[in-house]
């Protein structure tokens, strides 16, 4: 079995974990919406919450999976190349506030201050959110001078540039908003409205960021099809 179809399949692994997250976004947007129609509010916040950390834990997974596949297995890229844009990814973060998330949605329907628990849990996705803003743009830019350095380029690059770029900076501003909402909510301005507003958003905002990763990847995949 070749290199070449070894990393092929670790790519389409990595994509498949952007389309699972893209799918985690969905349902928290739903369940959001849902809730703000006034069904059963504080149970199906909880239950977001709890998929939102989920979406957040496979995300991490997904991009730590694509940069040990960059980074480590032939020495492609070079070594401060890789050291400067994997110090400040967040993955570790993402890892922490997506379980942490989980554990708060669980308290949470269990009767546990659900608001406030909520509130929480959606300024911890913000700061997570934030802190990760330019992962992918790190990849895409890994994925960029791996390619370089190799010899393969492809006309597909452009494209994953401005679709990672895109997605950092919405990530960005929408991790803010959800830390400003899960202030207010915390300070008891209309609690149970802005905390289901703020997941709405970032469960959007991971359906963008999922999408974003697969079809990067997907992207960068193509050419190795043809030549193996």
């Amino acid at each position: 079995m070749s290199t070449a179809y070894l990393e092929s399949r670790s790519a389409e692994a990595a994509a498949y974990g952007g389309l699972v997250d893209a799918i985690g976004g969905i349902a928290t947007a739903v369940l959001a919406i849902i809730a703000l129609t006034g069904y059963a509010p504080d149970m199906l916040g909880a239950i977001a919450a709890i998929v939102f950390g989920a979406a957040l834990l496979i995300q991490g997974g997904t991009l730590l999976s694509e940069y040990s596949g960059l980074l480590f297995p032939s020495g492609t890229v070079a070594s401060s190349a890789s050291s400067e844009s994997f110090a400040g990814d967040g993955l570790a973060a993402m890892f922490l506030v997506g379980a942490s998330g989980i554990v708060l949605g669980i308290l949470a329907l269990l009767r546990i201050a659900p608001a406030t628990l909520i509130a929480v849990a959606v300024i911890a996705f913000g700061a997570a959110l934030v802190m990760s803003s330019g992962s992918v743009r790190h990849l895409y830019r890994l994925q960029t001078v791996a390619r370089r350095t190799s010899g393969r380029q492809s006309g597909h690059e452009f494209v994953a540039g401005e679709m990672a770029s895109g997605s950092a900076g919405v990530q960005l501003v929408v991790g803010l908003t959800a830390i400003v909402l899960g202030i207010l909510s915390v300070a008891g301005v209309h609690p149970a409205t802005l905390t289901l507003v703020a997941l709405l958003v970032v469960g959007i905002t991971v359906i963008l960021t999922g999408t974003t990763v697969s079809g990067m990847i997907m992207s960068f995949m193509r050419p190795e099809r043809t030549v193996s």
